[in-house]
């Protein structure tokens, strides 16, 4: 049975985990993640009483009951390595004793639902609609860490997208993870469904560019024009890649859901999205009081 070291799971003076500044008590079997903190009072506000609340940096952690479902919702920041530190903490809360750090006989997989914001980078998805990520396709090189992997990657996509872009061998190889099959169809109904890549920068690795040449400058139309079967790159974040892929191997359900708030092609913005967001998190919570 696997034990864990204080080096490697810290703790908190109260015995909650580290980063999250939670108890296992305090952990919901339904967790929505948000990047942004403020995103938060979006979901918040539908929650009739909270019996925990906690803040470190831009961990933010609030459990709450919603027509009688009782839900995590929770703050991460930005980048796949703070996805890093709230899947393994979450993880630990879920399926440790704390107390002797000793991994639990019988695993709780929890449902973890990423709701957020992004740019398409296909012209036909308009703004104000809904992205599902069936899978990500990694650009950054996280999951390269973890043995074991390359069983949950999809071998297919990943390989024909390395022969479709000629990717630089200067950069790791993307790689594909998809998402839960049932979350995928329960939450199919509004949103559009697509792979998202993630990235381990907003500017360049989104071939964004001021001042720094690219050193791809063909990586947008790659991923643009990546089609296999029913399959193809709609949009950029920095988180999705790592949900999925340190989920499947946790054994996590996981989905991420965007409110689709700019157009990269048509250069279509929408700078009062706060509306738009809002009415993903009414129909996100709809869906999870009814599972």
């Amino acid at each position: 049975m696997s034990v864990l070291i204080e080096a490697d799971l810290i703790l908190n003076n109260d015995e909650s985990v580290y980063h999250i500044c939670m108890r296992p008590e305090n952990l919901a079997d339904v967790v929505i993640i948000v990047g942004d903190p403020k995103h938060l009072d979006d979901i918040t506000k539908h929650f009739t009483n909270i019996d925990h609340s906690a803040s470190n940096r831009e961990f933010i952690s609030i459990t709450g009951y919603n027509k009688g479902r009782r839900i995590t919702a929770l703050s991460t920041g930005i980048g796949t390595s703070n996805v890093d530190i709230i899947m393994h903490e979450l993880d630990a809360l879920a399926n440790f004793n704390l107390e002797n750090r000793e991994q639990l006989p019988v695993l709780k997989p929890l449902k973890i639902i990423r709701l957020g914001t992004t740019s398409t980078i296909q012209r036909d998805i308009p703004i104000n609609s809904f992205i599902l990520s069936t899978h990500a396709v990694g650009l950054d090189n996280l999951m390269y860490f973890y043995r074991d992997a390359d069983k949950i990657i999809d071998q297919n996509l990943t390989q024909n997208f390395a022969m479709h872009s000629q990717w630089p061998e200067s950069l790791s190889l993307p790689y594909f993870i998809n998402g839960s099959d049932r979350l995928i169809k329960r939450f199919s109904q509004f949103a559009i469904q697509g792979i998202t890549a993630t990235s381990p920068g907003f500017f360049g690795p989104q071939a964004r560019y001021l001042k720094l040449d690219p050193a791809d400058p063909e990586m947008l139309s790659k991923l643009q024009s990546f089609q296999f079967g029913k399959y193809r790159i709609v949009n950029f974040d920095m988180e999705t890649s790592a949900l999925y892929g340190l989920g499947g191997l946790m054994g996590h359900e996981m989905i991420t859901i965007y409110a689709v708030i700019a157009n990269r092609v048509t250069s279509e913005y929408n700078s009062n999205y706060q509306t738009v967001f809002e009415k993903l998190v009414d129909l996100a919570l709809e869906e999870i009081i009814t599972d």
